[in-house]
């Protein structure tokens, strides 16, 4: 079997009509063509945009486990109550008659039958152990969502219940949102509702009583995960500003992903009971029982490609801009040239296909420079930089867990300041240390030398007792005596007289250069003496 989703000509004018009879947008439906022909200077060329599949109904492409596995109704067949009429216990469920059975693919089946089909447990006939199950819808394919998970019980909400995700493919699980009656006493928490969060409490996991009443009433079905509402916290009640939402998404990772997913599982805890106490003598009206499933995304292809195939049960994009791989996660061959990069919404409505500049979520906006004939990335964020914000802001290191892409690939040095030569680190984050100094961040000393704001030389203490000449050891500095100087007191200290003084181990007089007295008293006995020579000549 084959199936390809695509946005037609058809399709985004009735998305639009639809979208306008919602008073919504087309919610992520700009971006439907990869690329298209344009003529510049060097003739017809290729004009490179984001992309993305269209919305759709991914029950379609889903596997569905129970655990148990055993947990289904019907074997044995067995009876069971309506929640509301305890006394109404005609219904049976029998796997081997095909109108009596309730399998789990008739939670994805035609909504609209008559009678409804559903999906139905055990009753809790082992109470007062925990009536336990976990549903597991898996796509082995990574999936955006785009509206609200809705899941529609036939049976009464179930009073105590887990929504929980994996990016995974099911290796590791974290919450969605809890749900009870009673939240402080089911999971020790507040109640909340969506329209308790805010911009900066968007991915808190929350828990809402909004959706556990144990009666089926007309309106009192359906158990939801709002996602149109948190997409509303960015791009307005009516979601007009979706570029506001699309550039949160294009520099926010977490963000992103907390809107994907590769697997779904839902934990049914506690069935509705209808009141406050259990009636263990009709425990034949408490099971789960579920209609429909509902769960609306799309393939995530990193904006790289506007068509998913459903291909021998696998969901896979058709990658476009010389990408390829499941999520279109990687440069094709003959293609690495440059660093593989998702696209990104922005500027809106065409987005960029980051064929010819990434800046692997750190920047919004690029610039031409035409004298270099080139695009660079402009206000590089997250403390990087460089032409692709590629790099790290100097007094920042790589971080080598990190993807490219990661908000953390950058990490403060965080140098000593007195003990390195500047607030600069290598490339595993070791920093350039004075002498003496020592560490990743030049916060020890070596051997012979002590802190003291940076690190000094260790010249004397009660072991290492170095100083000469009567000098003593304070406070590990040589304390001289008048007479010498010097770190370990080995130079004298010279008199002023003519002559010099003697060094420590010569003997020798150590020679200096005469006063200007000095020289003034030779050059009048020179010319006192050349005066009276001639003189003494004429005397004789």
């Amino acid at each position: 079997m084959r199936f390809q989703f695509a946005l037609t000509l058809q399709a985004i004018w009735t998305g639009m009509c639809h979208a306008a009879m919602q008073h919504y947008p087309a919610a992520w439906g700009h971006y439907d063509v990869c690329k298209s022909q344009v003529y510049s200077d060097e003739g017809l060329t290729w004009d490179y945009m984001a992309c993305q599949p269209e919305a759709a109904d991914m029950t379609q492409f889903l596997k569905v486990s129970l655990d148990p596995p055993n947990i289904t109704c019907g074997d044995p067949p067995e009876t069971y109550c309506a929640l509301e009429n305890p006394y109404m216990c005609n219904n049976e469920c029998d796997a081997n008659t095909e109108e009596l059975a309730h399998p789990p693919q008739l939670m994805f089946d035609i909504e609209g039958r008559n009678p409804t089909t559903f999906w139905q447990s055990t009753t809790w006939k082992k109470y007062p152990k925990a009536l336990l199950v976990n549903i597991t819808l898996s796509w082995n394919k990574t999936i955006e969502l785009t509206d609200d998970i809705v899941i529609t019980f036939e049976s009464g909400r179930p009073e105590q219940m887990v929504l929980e995700k994996s990016l995974d493919y099911g290796r590791t699980w974290q919450p969605y949102q809890f749900y009870a009656t009673d939240c402080l006493d089911a999971f020790t928490m507040e109640p909340k509702t969506v329209q308790d969060l805010s911009q900066h409490t968007l991915l808190d996991i929350i828990c809402t009583e909004d959706y556990s009443r144990g009666y089926v009433w007309k309106y009192d079905k359906t158990v939801r995960f709002e996602i149109k509402d948190r997409f509303a916290l960015f791009a307005g009640p009516r979601l007009h500003n979706m570029a506001s939402l699309y550039g949160q998404l294009d520099t926010t990772k977490n963000l992103r992903d907390f809107f994907t997913i590769t697997d779904l599982r839902i934990r049914l805890l506690r069935p509705a009971t209808g009141a406050t106490v259990v009636d263990e003598s009709s425990l034949s009206r408490y099971f789960y029982a579920i209609s429909d499933i509902k769960v609306q995304g799309r393939c995530k292809c990193n904006l790289h490609a506007n068509s998913c195939v459903f291909d021998k049960e696998k969901l896979s994009c058709e990658c476009e801009h010389n990408t390829t791989g499941p999520d279109c996660g990687r440069c094709k061959r003959s293609y690495q040239g440059r660093a593989w990069s998702a696209g990104s919404y922005l500027p809106i409505p065409k987005g960029t296909a980051n064929i010819y500049c990434e800046c692997f979520g750190h920047s919004n906006r690029c610039s031409y420079l035409e004298v270099i004939n080139t695009v660079i990335c402009v206000s590089c964020k997250h403390n990087t930089r460089g032409q692709h914000c590629q790099l790290c802001k100097l007094g920042y290191y790589r971080n080598a867990s990190a993807e490219l892409d990661d908000e953390n690939v950058c990490i403060e040095c965080n140098c000593n300041p007195s003990g390195s030569v500047s607030d600069h680190c290598n490339g595993t984050g070791y920093c350039t240390c004075k002498e003496g100094t020592t560490g990743p961040k030049c916060q020890e000393c070596l051997p012979g030398y002590l802190w003291e704001n940076g690190c000094k030389s260790r010249v004397c203490d009660n072991e290492l007792l170095r100083c000469q000449n009567g000098g003593e050891c304070v406070s590990n500095r040589c304390s001289c005596p008048a007479s010498h100087t010097g770190l370990l007191c080995e130079k004298p200290r010279c008199e002023s007289e003519l002559g010099g003084c003697k060094g420590p181990e010569s003997g020798q007089a150590s020679l200096r250069p005469p006063s200007l007295c000095s020289v003034l008293t030779l050059l009048l006995a020179g010319v006192a003496l050349w005066r009276e020579t001639p003189r003494r000549a004429a005397a004789l």
